[in-house]
């Protein structure tokens, strides 16, 4: 080699450094990848994505083909930095080209390409990418012999080589959607995380409890049905016959108006209208009533415990709202258990619910527990409710107003720790 011009020399071992380089940043920028984004951009036609994406399919061979050639010129670089030395001063020149070729890899061939390839992964990923994959194919027998030597190694040491996963859990699924920032309004990340905890939440958790269900009694008088069809807010109710474990169907409001206004109305007209009850098995998850209401094409349902006692009722509505929130701009316009006094404290109904009031005044209650207030301060009580009594639930002053036998009628909520 005393015959090679040193400048050569010099010139390669610069080339083999640049060479180091790239394969450092080719390896953290195809491995940094976003691994959704590829697939999108790989359907969308993107080629440098599409064949980021096969090299990823086999990472063995991608890792092998990569080291190998980082590996190669690694060592090439070390024995052209060993001949300069021998050219310039010798022997005693070589431990110092060695500690030089060292720090020089070590900066500009492996930190810096490989801090640009994690910051820029896409830019440095998508055209290394050609370069991998021609390679790949050059230098298939020797990548796949390497492979399979490391990968009997892997196995000699109890190593399941299959057992990789990509699918993700809802907790990180989570984290994905809170952490997507502007990609995704706020509004429509809290809509994304809700649909996630649907298979949290029953329909228990959501529905009219059973005496605040509004039905149609057969029993009442024919004047007393069309005032209350004429004034109900609710589109759907439910028929019974004296109470609501007697129930005989559900009926459409509207179908019934233009009987109502023609003076035409009667309780057979009623009875011929009417759908029969759809009845919900308590515990259901709501990710399941949804489907269920779906293919049952239905909208409202009656929850019934196992020995098929009426416990309350739920809709479609009540489900969407879990996602989307409340349909109004004012949440306490619509709770109607739930009321703002002049001194700014609320007066609540015993009856409502632990969800409704985390919704409304916007608390943390937790809901793995009683379902409504009435329960919450039954718990925290331990003792039959008496009216005047003060108690604190998760650091919120609750005064009892009223009681009605053994439960909780109304109680104040203090405004101080209103969130």
């Amino acid at each position: 080699m005393s015959d090679v011009p040193l400048s050569f020399l010099v010139g390669a071992l610069f080339v083999l450094i640049l060479l180091s380089a790239g394969f450092s940043a080719s390896e953290t920028g195809i491995m940094t990848l976003n691994r959704y984004r590829l697939r999108h951009l790989a359907k969308s036609g993107h080629g440098g994505a599409r064949r980021a994406l096969r090299l990823l399919q086999r990472p063995d061979r991608l890792i092998g083909l990569i080291l190998l050639g980082n590996n190669f010129v690694n060592i090439a670089a070390s024995s052209v930095a060993t001949l300069i030395a021998l050219r310039l001063g010798g022997e005693g020149y070589i431990a110092a080209a060695t500690f030089l070729l060292t720090f020089i890899i070590l900066i500009f061939s492996e930190v810096a390409p490989k801090t640009l390839a994690a910051l820029h992964p896409e830019r440095i990923a998508f055209p290394a990418s050609h370069v991998l994959t021609l390679l790949l194919r050059l230098l298939y027998p020797l990548v796949v012999s390497v492979n399979s030597m490391a990968n009997a190694v892997l196995r000699l040491f109890g190593i399941d080589l299959d057992a990789g996963t990509h699918s993700i859990s809802r907790e990180e699924l989570r984290t994905i959607v809170n952490e997507a920032g502007v990609m995704i309004p706020h509004r429509h990340q809290k809509m994304l995380v809700n649909i996630l905890d649907l298979d949290t939440v029953t329909v228990e958790d959501i529905m009219v409890p059973r005496a605040e269900i509004v039905g149609i009694d057969l029993e009442d008088t024919v004047e007393d049905i069309a005032s209350q069809l004429s004034s109900t807010q609710y589109t759907r109710l439910p028929v019974f016959r004296g109470s609501i474990e007697q129930v005989e169907g559900i009926v459409h409001v509207r179908r019934l108006l233009p009987l109502v206004l023609a003076g035409d109305f009667s309780k057979e007209q009623l009875i011929a209208r009417m759908r029969e009850p759809y009845f919900i098995p308590e515990g259901t998850p709501l990710h399941t009533q949804l489907l269920n209401f779906q293919r049952n094409r239905r909208r409202i349902g009656l929850v019934v415990d196992e020995y098929g006692d009426i416990l309350g009722l739920a809709t479609v509505e009540d489900i969407l709202e879990e996602i989307v929130g409340d349909f109004t701009s004012d949440p306490l316009t619509q709770a109607k258990d739930i009321q703002a006094l002049p001194n700014g404290s609320f007066m609540v109904e015993g009856s409502t619910s632990v969800r409704e009031l985390n919704r409304v005044l916007d608390w943390n209650l937790p809901t793995d527990g009683p379902k409504t207030l009435n329960g919450v301060i039954l718990e925290q009580l331990e003792a039959i409710p008496e009216a005047g009594v003060s108690l604190k639930i998760a650091g919120m002053p609750v005064t009892i107003l009223q009681t009605s036998g053994y439960k909780v009628k109304t109680a104040q909520v203090l405004p101080a720790y209103r969130r």
